[in-house]
């Protein structure tokens, strides 16, 4: 199937990989497909595109690089929810954004998405706990070493 995109033009991509969410996501309850792309010449970060719409596209990426330490729990509703029984089919990426120069851009720790791999259904997962931010910084050491000036 064809969709077109917000960064990377008309693509193809398989049906098998569209990622389902019952609910959108917060801001954007009418958008319940996703496909993840990947983004040319970078691994490290992917392109969360809508199927309906165009112009809604995420930049996300594995958290855990970055934050070795990020840990949380999946309530009981969302493991029912997206149907998980085994820890190895969750992925977790977080929401970021871009800014100039990258350095100050930032990931959202607070609110991950999670992907049931397996059966392709996923969900923005409001953490209630832990002490994690929206605008955490993507390159925490740099950030550190700007404290002083």
């Amino acid at each position: 199937m064809k969709i077109k995109t917000k960064y990377l033009g008309e693509v193809q991509i398989e049906v098998e990989k569209v990622i389902h969410f019952s609910a959108g996501i917060p801001g954007f309850i009418d958008e319940t497909e996703f496909v993840l792309l990947d983004l040319p010449d970078n691994p490290a970060f992917q392109i969360l595109q809508s199927v309906q719409s165009e112009d809604i596209a995420f930049i996300v990426t594995n958290p855990y690089p970055i934050y070795t330490d990020y840990t949380f729990h999946l309530d009981d509703s969302i493991l029912a929810n997206l149907q998980i029984k085994n820890e190895a089919d969750v992925v977790v990426l977080a929401i970021v954004t871009l800014k100039k120069p990258f350095y100050t851009s930032t990931l959202n720790l607070k609110a991950p998405i999670i992907i049931h791999s397996g059966n392709m259904h996923g969900k923005q997962y409001i953490l209630n706990q832990g002490d994690y931010l929206t605008k955490a910084p993507i390159a925490p050491n740099h950030a550190a070493t700007l404290k002083g000036d």
